[in-house]
């Protein structure tokens, strides 16, 4: 994963990069994916870019001035972004510079203005020329970054037995962490199944996850073989690694981000969505994985059907070749 950032690079793509790892990483994928030169430009926001999108021609309203500094000459001919937040940026630099814009998520103001944008199938996107429906969200996952990470990861859990369950640990969308009951109880069943296969448990948090369910997580998983991994431990973070070494995923249903990137890994995915964890529009994209043969919510085996690897990022790639918009 490269990015370019030469002055012919400059006038190729940009991809503007919100500070939350997940929505860049959406832009990120994609650009990725073009494998054409590209330059990051990292957002910082304002209080003022929690107002509503109101100007159809953009506005850098909200920005901070960091990020304003780093929006000038000469001017890409693509901006790919992603996320509400970004829109007016992006459209902002259409009228500056005439850029193509490819956006991912709802804009929130002037879809019509948008070359490409990629809106998943769960948020019911009209059927419009310029929108391409996407399952779930891209990302910069890739069956080569899996498989290195894998192999980096593999002296650390050599002595852990297989059929390894990964276990991608979330939380409430808008809460203060995890239940520590629930976690617990995540945690137990999924040990569980692991130790009925034979196996282990390989589980990582996130930094919605919080300190009492990380605790709880550790409870119910010490009957298994294991390795977890806390958000914010110091050395790499063993995510990737988790994905290209599973045999079986089990992620928590409150992540489009990563209920997407376990896709890309071959090995059966599973959710686990108890009422109160996420909302309707996260059920609705659970069940677009379970009719696309993706997933399937947890239940009383790891075991499940070949399937295809989700690649969206690579699909919206060759969308954008093929429109020539790049």
């Amino acid at each position: 994963m490269e990015s370019f950032t030469t002055e012919a690079a400059r006038e190729a793509v940009w991809v503007l990069a919100d500070p939350r790892a997940g929505t860049a990483a959406q832009a990120l994928g994609i650009a990725e994916r073009l494998g054409e030169p590209f330059a990051v430009k990292p957002l910082g926001w304002t209080a003022l870019s929690r107002l509503p999108n109101l100007l159809p021609w953009g506005s850098l309203t909200g920005l901070t001035a960091e990020a304003r500094a780093a929006l000038a000459p000469p001017w890409p001919k693509l901006v790919i972004a992603a996320g509400r937040r970004a829109a007016p940026v992006a459209l902002w630099l259409k009228r500056r510079s005439g850029a193509r814009l490819v956006h991912v998520m709802r804009p929130g103001i002037a879809p019509d203005r948008f070359d490409l944008l990629v809106i998943p199938v769960h948020d019911a996107p009209a059927t419009t020329a310029n929108i391409l429906q996407v399952i779930g969200a891209p990302h910069r996952m890739t069956p080569s970054v899996l498989a290195e990470a894998a192999a980096r990861l593999a002296p650390r859990i050599a002595e852990l037995p297989r059929p390894r369950v990964a276990l991608l640990v979330g939380g409430p969308v808008r809460a203060e962490g995890l239940d520590p009951a629930l976690a617990r109880d995540l945690a137990t069943r999924v040990a569980g199944l692991a130790l009925a296969a034979g196996g282990s448990v390989l589980a990582t948090t996130s930094r919605r996850t919080g300190t009492l369910a990380e605790e709880a997580l550790a409870a119910g998983l010490d009957a298994v073989p294991h390795l977890l991994h806390r958000f914010g431990k110091a050395g790499e973070n063993p995510y990737a690694g988790l994905l290209g070494a599973a045999d079986a995923i089990v992620v928590t249903g409150d992540s489009v981000s990563m209920l997407s990137e376990a896709c890309m890994s071959e090995a059966p995915v599973f959710f686990w969505s108890p009422p109160g964890l996420a909302g309707p529009r996260h059920a609705r994209f659970h069940a677009s994985l379970v009719a696309a043969g993706l997933a399937a919510p947890l239940a009383d085996t790891l075991e499940g059907a070949e399937r295809a690897r989700l690649d969206e990022a690579s699909r919206v790639a060759g969308e954008i070749r093929a429109r020539g918009v790049v």
